[in-house]
């Protein structure tokens, strides 16, 4: 078996809604809508992941806040750590080829988007309620 990376997912917040990315072309299994999510690099803590991560990819700053779920990739290749964050005020800019679309999204509006990994709907299901 192999050995198990370690991905944090950013939970991105503002104003009562969720940054929800269409992974683009380039990225692992595209088109799929996800928060944003990232590989943990050596020496590297989660929180700093997280900052990188979301400026890399849509080029917001972000503070991350809490550490609030824990779960597997579909194919259990991955270890996400779930992570709430406040984005500054500022535009997204989606990094081509990663991002093919954003959207800020309510927990019913996730529900309606379509392909979405089953950890992410359990996430908006039972996790951000209790937020």
């Amino acid at each position: 078996m192999r050995e198990q990376r370690e991905a944090i997912v950013a939970v991105v917040r503002r104003g009562g809604r969720v940054l929800v990315i269409q992974r683009g072309p380039h990225a692992r299994l595209p088109g799929y809508w996800a928060p944003l999510s990232g590989t943990v690099e050596p020496g590297e803590t989660q929180e700093q992941t997280l900052v990188r991560e979301v400026r890399e990819e849509v080029g917001l700053h972000v503070s991350p806040t809490a550490k609030v779920w824990e779960s597997r990739t579909d194919d259990g290749a991955y270890r996400l750590h779930w992570w709430t964050a406040r984005a500054e005020d500022g535009p997204v800019e989606l990094h081509p080829g990663e991002v093919s679309d954003v959207r800020w999204v309510t927990r019913q509006e996730f529900a309606l988007l379509d392909p979405v990994f089953a950890a992410d709907r359990v996430f908006f299901d039972r996790v951000l309620p209790r937020l």
